[in-house]
């Protein structure tokens, strides 16, 4: 079979139109299609299975708007297939449901089938792949193809997510050669190359859970929504398998995990689902059979916590078995909670008035009385009429506060459970309001952060605990000029919104303390923030944010071409959920790491508002600068 013509025009990979009724897919089938399966029945989908057999180069796109409960399998080659309609067929076979992509391999040589092993990492790219026929060489190889695209992310071989700069890009180069009189590529990519929406259809995110401390971290990972094609594991499975193999590299150097190294699933697991108990049963190999009982708490703690925000009934008990399949021991869900030390529910929610006081009140998604009534903080504050607040923390256990003057430039450390005057400011700026401090915020561990953001002087300070010692703190990498700052209630990430010309851009840091997490003793290293990661690069500029349960993140801002909108984020970048209902305008916003309370915001318009559960917003009064604690 004669080589197709190369160095032909390069094909852009457009976007699919949406898909029909029931996911199936319209437009174009190039070389290759798919088989497309809903439920239990095979539905063969009209331009689902077509196979041309020649004609010109065609696009390659990417699919768009498919059900991610549509199942999607690969059609094989067809005999004497042509260059590009391998290319095609195995770039659309990669993005199938196929067992071990069993129909993808064969598009490969023989020796590259068994060589190649994808599962390793994902490319994530924004749109479907731009694909090149590239000119001949003269050694006499067959056609080459080159795949590029815009990078959007990339998963890696611990399932964590991972955006790509603004302006990566992808590039690899398929070889195709002659095997048996069969067109076949030689050298496939080396991970599985899918686009940003077949992305979001086979894969889903989850949380695993380790400790810092005592304290539970969630750490977002992507496994498959259905079966992995490679270890026929499913959802569950993949995501305790991930947790037993330890934390993402990024989250690596703060938390621990209670499992032993090298502790695995027993050999041969697959499935694993909850009980008519509501029981969750975890066989371990033989790394855990002498695990001491307040260790294998801990370890039943992390499955729990792990498992719970994927299955659909409650779970109530997690069951650790050795490898001979009796009990280890076991953890009930209090019992969970119990040993996870969490941030407490927050009692109030705070803002400061129009009159400039920091004010608190109690907003009850269950109460049908509206009246919303402030009330001034206890202590100094409500005791310093003239004392003015322009921003304010308040600890999680909602027994201090930080709050900065209305000038900008003071900051002042005062308790909430006893009268007295107005302490000394703990930190004075170099500059004034609107670029003095920043709204300060507390940690987990009670210290309290605060940026200065005087564009000559811009740094970020911490005050320890039980001190009103003011510390810079080392940002690593930092390119701009820090203008809000919001702990998370782990103790081990930080949120920073970093300026730099006029856009405002997202990043998580990595709070690294010393050994056992004290910093104020004297010699001690410093507390440091490591390794900023983009956070919301969809978004173009963003204005505010607030942490929200389960290690997310709440921020408002504009992404390219849009409006302003307040959008669910995990703290891995990527984007999770729709944006608020009618969330324009806003310019502050505030989440408790508690499902049940409610979002609260400063409105440009309105004041403090609020969101009731399935309602839309609803003003509470004049004032700004809303805050849950911490």
């Amino acid at each position: 079979m004669d080589a197709e013509p190369v160095g032909a025009e390069p094909v852009r990979a457009e976007p699919r139109p949406p898909a029909g009724r029931g996911g199936a897919r319209t437009g174009r089938r190039p070389a290759a299609a798919r088989a497309c399966a809903l439920g239990a029945g095979v539905l063969l989908l009209a331009g689902c299975a077509s196979m041309p057999v020649s004609g010109d180069i065609r696009e390659v796109q990417a699919s768009q708007g498919v059900d991610s409960q549509v199942r999607v399998f690969g059609v094989p080659p067809a005999d004497k297939a042509g260059p590009t309609e391998i290319v095609d067929g195995f770039l659309e076979a990669m993005t199938s449901d196929d067992p071990q992509l069993q129909t993808a391999r064969k598009y490969l040589t023989e020796d590259a089938a068994r060589n190649w092993k994808p599962g390793t990492a994902v490319t994530v790219l924004s749109a479907g792949i731009d694909r090149f026929s590239l000119p001949g060489e003269k050694d006499g190889l067959g056609p080459r193809f080159k795949m590029s695209g815009k990078r959007l992310a990339t998963v890696d071989e611990r399932s964590a997510y991972q955006p790509a700069p603004g302006d990566s890009r992808y590039e690899e180069t398929l070889q195709l050669v002659q095997e048996n009189k069969q067109w076949r590529i030689q050298t496939p990519p080396t991970s599985l190359v899918l686009s940003e929406s077949d992305f979001q259809r086979i894969y889903m995110p989850v949380n695993k859970y380790y400790f810092a401390g005592g304290t539970l971290v969630a750490d977002p990972v992507y496994v498959r929504q259905r079966s992995d094609p490679d270890s026929r594991m499913d959802p569950t499975t993949q995501t305790v398998q991930s947790l037993l193999a330890g934390p993402s590299k990024w989250l690596g150097p703060v938390v621990t995990s209670s499992f032993p190294t090298g502790t695995e699933l027993r050999e041969g697991t697959k499935s694993l689902a909850t009980d008519g108990q509501n029981t969750l049963r975890v066989p371990l190999n033989r790394k855990v059979d002498d695990v001491a009982q307040p260790q294998c708490q801990k370890m039943a703690t992390q499955l729990l916590f792990t498992v719970k925000d994927l299955t659909a009934s409650r779970l109530e008990r997690v069951e650790l078995l050795r490898s001979d399949r009796s009990l280890l021991c076991s953890v009930t869900d209090a019992g969970a909670s119990a040993i996870a030390h969490r941030v407490p529910s927050p009692d109030y929610q705070y803002y400061v008035d129009a009159e400039g006081r920091f004010v608190r009140m109690k907003l009850d998604v269950n109460s049908e009385d509206q009246q919303y009534r402030a009330e001034p903080v206890p202590g100094p504050l409500s005791g310093s009429p003239a004392f003015k607040v322009a921003s304010a923390a308040v600890s999680y256990d909602e027994k201090r506060a930080a709050a900065v003057s209305e000038d900008g430039r003071g900051m002042y450390l005062v308790n909430l459970t006893t009268a007295g005057p107005m302490p000394a400011p703990v930190l004075t700026a170099k500059g004034a309001k609107p670029n003095g401090l920043s709204t300060p915020s507390f940690d987990a561990a009670g210290d309290v952060w605060v940026a200065d953001q005087d564009p000559q002087a811009s740094a970020l300070y911490r005050v320890p605990a039980g001190t009103s010692v003011a510390q810079k703190v080392e940002v690593a990498g930092l390119d701009g000029r820090i203008t809000a700052v919001k702990a998370a209630p782990d103790g081990v990430r930080l949120a920073l919104l970093v300026q730099k010309g006029n856009l405002k851009s997202l990043y998580i840091g990595r709070i690294e303390r010393p050994e056992g997490g004290k910093s104020a003793v004297a010699g001690a290293p410093p507390v440091t923030v490591r390794e900023l990661r983009p956070a919301a690069p969809q978004m173009a500029d963003v204005t505010a944010l607030s942490w929200a349960p389960r290690g997310r993140l709440l921020v408002v801002g504009r992404e390219k071409g849009g409006v302003v909108q307040a959008r669910s984020m995990l703290a891995d970048g990527s984007m999770v959920a729709a944006s608020l209902p009618g969330a324009t305008g806003l310019i502050a916003v505030a989440a408790a790491d508690d499902d049940k309370k409610p979002v609260v915001a400063w409105s440009e318009d309105d004041g403090i508002v609020w969101l009731p559960p399935g309602a839309q917003w609803r003003t509470v009064a004049l004032g700004r600068a809303p805050v849950y604690p911490g």
